[in-house]
């Protein structure tokens, strides 16, 4: 039952009349719960709140679905006026974003464009950029945008997906960059030509990229809200005598608060993934797909409304 709901949101994630039907009713229906506003100004103060408690962020601009070179621009805009309110209310936050919104899908070249614009930016404010990671598909071009991203700037990460059979690969071909990486499972519906189907199998790959990321001396994100995956890094890095400062943990906004707090109690870095935007639909259908769970507090806070 929970592969069939998993499957029935991924689907709906990819429905575009949705998405554009979405942006017209705002935040209702629950999304508001995983979304910390729709302007940057909403997000600037949901950070702030965050960051009073010792919990660091990484804010995301969400946009799906760009057709043509003046959406991208838009977005590259509304990712350097992020970058810049970062900077001027001297938050403690970082800045997500996703290729397709910068104009991946009309061409690459674009997409390095605005790309380049943000980074400059983020340089200007001392702000650290994570592309990241979506389907299958766009895997092999994000890799390549983000390894000439690298050759030019300091301030840039990806994300790196557990579920795929090329990961370790990838892994191998970027340690040359010594990069920043947050690790991830994976949340898009993939062939299981291309990807591992079987949870048990996910989770060992995952095991296997921490432990791989971690003692090759890179620094490491370990996003998840898998007990046992934080509990396996927790006890690797003591093994291994890693240092705080070359990990942290990452949770997304809204899911697990509480043992957010509690690990950041503990003395571990916490950063919380924080979209904001008007094209919240993709992203929220994805949150309802990866934990179905997250469909009965959808509810409550409709019925409670």
């Amino acid at each position: 039952m929970e592969r069939v709901m998993r499957d029935f949101f991924l689907f709906l994630s990819k429905n575009k009349p949705m998405t554009k039907a979405a942006k017209q009713y705002g935040l209702r229906f629950g999304a508001a719960r995983f979304v910390a506003g729709e302007t940057v100004e909403q997000a600037v103060e949901a950070i702030k709140k965050l960051n009073e408690e010792g919990l660091c962020v990484t804010l995301d601009y969400l946009g799906e679905f760009i057709d043509n070179e003046q959406e991208a621009a838009e977005m590259t805009d509304q990712c350097v006026k992020a970058v810049h309110a970062i900077g001027e209310h001297n938050l403690d936050s970082q800045l997500s974003l996703k290729l397709t919104s910068m104009g991946l899908d009309l061409s690459e070249e674009i997409a390095l464009e605005n790309m380049r614009r943000i980074l400059d930016a983020a340089v200007q404010h001392n702000v650290f950029v994570t592309i990241d990671m979506e389907d299958y598909e766009r895997c092999g071009k994000t890799l390549n945008i983000f390894k000439q991203l690298k050759s030019e700037y300091d301030n840039i990460g990806t994300v790196i997906q557990a579920y795929l059979y090329r990961t370790e690969e990838d892994m191998v071909a970027l340690n040359e960059f010594s990069p920043n990486l947050r690790l991830v499972k994976g949340a898009y519906k993939e062939s299981p030509e291309v990807a591992y189907t079987d949870k048990s199998q996910v989770d060992e790959n995952f095991r296997k990229i921490i432990k791989m990321h971690l003692l090759n001396g890179n620094y490491t994100a370990v996003a998840t809200h898998d007990d046992a995956i934080i509990d396996y890094t927790i006890k690797l890095v003591e093994e291994h005598n890693i240092p705080a400062d070359q990990f942290e943990f990452q949770m997304l906004f809204g899911i697990r608060e509480e043992l957010q707090r509690k690990l950041h109690k503990k003395g571990y870095k916490m950063r919380v993934y924080m979209p904001f935007g008007t094209d919240w639909y993709g992203y929220f259908m994805r949150r309802l797909a990866e934990r179905p769970a997250n469909v009965a507090f959808v509810a409550k806070g409709i019925i409670s409304k």
